[in-house]
């Protein structure tokens, strides 16, 4: 019997047989390894791979993506913090509102993600039927922590694991840091001003960080939680006389034409308050805490100024 010999080069070179081998089995598993699971507030979506079209209707997110310099396509019309201000400009195009996303525009332009969030959160379902969509709202129950979940999954979709992790310690030694201070500090109260109009947010709210991670004792602890904070006078500031004011004006942080919170406070009521007289009425970055907040660099900006406004007690 003639035993059959295998080709030369083939027989010579046996390990460039595996190398071709096992490139043909990489490319041919490659569509499935390069799929990627992303956990978010509505579920589950599987992406194809890496997103490289991205349109954003989170401020949150569009804050933390811009801070990691991961490129966006698209984002919404309307008020943005002065940091995100060149998204405005012509060579981003724009796709609605945070309320309003153009769908239209979306189903035409075929986006690799669509990440939607907070105000815009309530559109999830329409538009994960036209892209791969994302629901990046943070969790009422716990806003700090799934803020920062939202920034690692930000982060782990663009390769930006490391970079993401050594902002977030620093913002966590922040925190850390003025929570040691803060239950010595005094009573604190927290207001939003708009319309010439009062309310305040206590523990649970919106605007929880102070009093939760951040540490400071409410000077009103029953307040109520719900989205618009509780209404309140000059009078009640005067009542609670809190050691501490934080300020948010949302008409500044919005743009919209108002009497400015300093000078709504500027009041005889408010003047007889501890914080007044201690000067420690401190007007928060309403960009922020109010249009970014969870995201990124605004989550830095926000814990620095309370940082500095403790140093600078007297």
């Amino acid at each position: 019997m003639t035993r059959r010999r295998p080709p030369p080069a083939l027989a010579r070179r046996p390990g460039r047989v595996a190398a071709a081998l096992g490139l043909a089995l990489m490319l041919w598993a490659s569509p499935a390894a390069a799929e990627i699971a992303v956990e978010h507030a509505r579920g589950r979506t599987v992406l194809p791979a890496a997103p490289r079209k991205v349109v954003v209707f989170d401020l949150a997110a569009l804050d933390t993506l811009d801070a990691l310099g991961v490129p966006v396509f698209g984002v919404p019309g309307g008020a943005k913090p002065p940091s995100l201000a060149h998204y405005d400009e012509a060579r981003y195009r724009r796709m609605g509102t945070l309320w309003e996303p153009d769908d239209e525009a979306i189903n035409a332009e075929e986006p690799d993600l669509v990440v939607v969030g907070g105000r815009s959160g309530p559109r999830y379902d329409a538009l994960a039927k036209l892209a791969p969509t994302i629901d990046l709202s943070s969790d009422p129950a716990d806003p700090l922590g799934s803020e920062l979940r939202n920034i690692r999954t930000l982060a782990r979709l663009f390769g930006k694991e490391t970079e993401a992790q050594e902002r977030i310690a620093r913002i966590q030694a922040g925190i850390a840091s003025v929570h040691a201070r803060a239950g010595q500090a005094g009573t604190a109260l927290f207001v939003l001003s708009t319309g010439g109009r009062l309310s305040a947010f206590g523990p649970g709210s919106r605007f929880g960080l102070l009093h939760g991670p951040l540490g400071f004792r409410p000077a009103a602890p029953d307040l109520k939680a719900g989205i618009h904070g509780q209404p309140i006078s000059f009078e009640f500031i005067a009542r609670t006389d809190p050691d501490w004011l934080f300020v948010l004006d949302r008409d500044a942080a919005i743009g919209a034409r108002g009497q400015p919170a300093r000078q709504l406070l500027d009041n005889p009521l408010v003047r007889q308050s501890t914080a007044w007289r201690k000067g420690q009425v401190v007007y928060v970055d309403a960009a922020a805490w109010y249009l970014a907040a969870g995201g990124l660099r605004a989550l830095q900006t926000s814990v620095d100024q309370i940082a500095a406004a403790l140093d600078g007690a007297r």
